[in-house]
């Protein structure tokens, strides 16, 4: 009888002890447990040498014959590798070899002071990337502002890259600096106010003081690129019509950051592109819509040839 009662109180001193971490540090916590989950579906986390430094990656590779379609993916801004854990899982049993990175600033990957933090000096870091794994013509996903760099990449290089999938992308002059106030947060309700516009859920209070420390911290980078991004110089407005591969847009009908009318507009400079609307999600698409994302991504991957022009709408899943 000893021991049951010892066992539960060892019990109650663990609970009490993790919910104390968790209310402390809940962001910490919540990544634990998106690495553990991506650790139990044999994704890797892994690191490489570039010219930039040692840069942190995740890996998902397919249990099949030659590995699978090599895919590079690439986070927005303010965020980190962790969040294509729902795509990296479905690309994965869709058979592609996917990897995504830690952008300079970003996750586990370097933060150089004296970086200016441009979308030109993060598309040099995806080069490097690339070419440091040795991979051949992948094709190529970014997300927001990740969009942005993987699109000036296929532009500036369009060698090293096969086909280009933009999530919510940012990129276009109206689109530069747009939500720039709302990316310096300096209360909790400031936070409150991003998740909203990002469309995530109102979020406990004790995340939102975790998540304002976190942003704070990074204040410095987030300001950095979002000035390079405010003067101009790497906009794509004249530029995405010579864009020669093959280009998926995908867009969350009700994203509040940047509205489905420039995912238009973006389809307008490159009419060969294809446009898919995902009803019933935001900016966040690939996050709270993965499924749908994965699934409209995966196809346009695969299909030979490319899909080129079509404008669709894919209903929200009941």
């Amino acid at each position: 009888m000893k021991i049951f009662w010892r066992l539960v109180v060892v019990l109650v001193v663990v609970g009490l002890g993790f919910g104390g971490l968790y209310y402390e540090h809940p962001e910490w916590v919540m990544r634990q447990g998106t690495h553990l989950g991506l650790f139990f579906s044999r994704v890797q986390s892994n690191y490489v040498m570039t010219p930039e430094g040692r840069v942190h990656y995740y890996e998902a590779e397919p249990l099949i014959s030659g590995g699978g379609v090599p895919l590079v993916l690439v986070h927005g801004l303010a965020d980190r590798d962790e969040s294509w854990a729902p795509m990296l899982r479905r690309l994965k049993r869709a058979g592609f070899h996917v990897y995504a990175l830690d952008l300079l600033g970003a996750g586990r990957s370097p933060a150089p002071a004296d970086s200016d933090y441009s979308i030109s000096t993060q598309e040099q870091l995806v080069a490097d990337f690339i070419q440091s794994l040795g991979l051949q013509k992948p094709d190529v996903g970014g997300w927001s502002s990740g969009g942005w760099i993987v699109m000036k990449l296929a532009l500036d290089h369009p060698d090293m890259v096969d086909r280009v999938v933009v999530y919510d992308s940012a990129g276009l002059k109206q689109q530069s600096a747009n939500g720039a106030p709302i990316f310096h947060p300096q209360t909790e309700d400031d936070v409150q106010k991003l998740a909203s516009a990002l469309g995530a859920p109102p979020i406990p209070g004790f995340v939102a003081r975790d998540a304002l420390r976190r942003l704070q911290s990074q204040q410095w980078i987030t300001d950095k690129a979002m000035a390079s991004m405010a003067n101009g110089k790497d906009t794509l407005d004249d530029r995405l019509g010579g864009l020669q591969a093959p280009l998926l847009i995908v867009w969350g009908a009700d994203d509040q950051l940047l509205p489905v009318s420039k995912a238009i507009r973006m389809h307008e400079l490159n009419p060969r592109s294809e446009l898919d609307i995902m009803e019933g999600c935001g900016h966040l698409a690939p996050k709270t819509c993965a499924s749908r994302v994965a699934a409209a991504t995966a196809d346009f991957l695969k299909m030979n040839p490319a899909p080129v022009g079509q404008v669709r709408t894919l209903a929200k899943m009941r």
